[in-house]
């Protein structure tokens, strides 16, 4: 059996140290991180995520606004309560939960919001940021990737890394955290030629492509890390919902040296990058220095 990358316990020990970030900028700067939430419709899958996001917020000692907005809601009332959080001192950090109704245009309101509180990484500066090298805030799922893969790896230079998935929230992020952590990269995808050989050539493989065990064990390098960011919903032999990644977990635990499980790798990651990018948010707004403050 491979090592089993716990991402539940990292997530769980990352909230733990924010916790003490929080009580030092609260007691030392008089400052307390706040998190706006803004939903929009009642998905019953954001719903929980949301709920979530509140409640560890708050276990994190940091003031924590939800906005739960109708389905009907027009462009132009969103947009004007993003105005609002910009202009509210209390709010260091707003996210928008995706997806949004059609009427809505998802790109319009991501770059509506001030990238200074866009803890989700996807404004148009923010992304600008990562692909060249500046300082900004990164998308949660891939920074929690990277995370792991620096807990268990420690330096990644020099590695051959393969990411599956070219999405503007996983893959190509993901990319660009390793590049900047020296690995050399290949972003593959449904129309790469040879996807499994390129997978068989990667030290560290992160898949995201949202197809449940698309990756086999047969395409996994022997020794290699796995990154499964795939969160997907099947129905098993004896008719129960259960969650499985994009890689085959089983015929892959057979020859990786290092994989994370689905649930419990990534996924708490996610929620735990969060509250760390509110935190980094609320430093920069005050101009207090982010690395005195944030865990290491």
């Amino acid at each position: 059996m491979p090592q089993l990358i716990d991402g539940k316990a990292f997530a769980a020990s990352l909230r733990e140290r924010l916790a003490d970030s929080v009580r030092t900028l609260k007691e030392i700067h008089g400052v307390t991180p706040g998190l706006a939430v803004v939903l929009v419709g009642e998905d019953p899958a954001s719903q929980v995520y949301v709920r979530n996001k509140g409640k560890q917020t708050v276990e994190a000692g940091m003031a924590s606004f939800e906005h739960r907005l109708d389905a009907s809601t027009s462009q132009a009332e969103l947009l004007a309560l993003i105005d609002r959080l910009n202009a509210d001192d209390a709010v260091n950090g707003i996210l928008v939960q995706l997806p949004l109704p059609r009427q809505i245009d998802e790109a319009a309101v991501i770059n509506a919001i001030d990238p200074a509180k866009d803890v989700d990484g996807f404004h148009l500066t923010n992304v600008g940021r990562l692909a060249t090298g500046g300082d900004g805030l990164v998308p949660c799922t891939p920074l929690g990737c990277l995370m792991l893969l620096q807990d268990h790896l420690g330096d990644l230079s020099g590695a051959k890394a393969v990411v599956v998935g070219r999405s503007n929230i996983v893959g190509k992020p993901m990319a660009s955290l390793l590049l900047a952590n020296h690995c050399t990269v290949t972003i593959a995808h449904s129309r790469t030629r040879d996807l499994a050989g390129e997978c068989r050539a990667a030290d560290i493989l992160v898949a995201a492509v949202g197809r449940p065990r698309m990756i086999p064990g047969d395409w996994i390098k022997s020794g290699a890390t796995v990154i499964d960011v795939g969160i997907n919903r099947v129905t098993g032999e004896d008719g129960k919902n259960r969650l499985v990644g994009d890689v085959d977990f089983d015929s892959a635990a057979a020859v990786a040296g290092a994989i994370t499980p689905v649930p419990g790798g990534v996924g708490p990651m996610t929620i735990a990058c969060l509250l760390r990018n509110t935190v980094e948010a609320t430093c920069r707004q005050k101009g207090i220095d982010p690395g005195a403050i944030l865990p290491g």
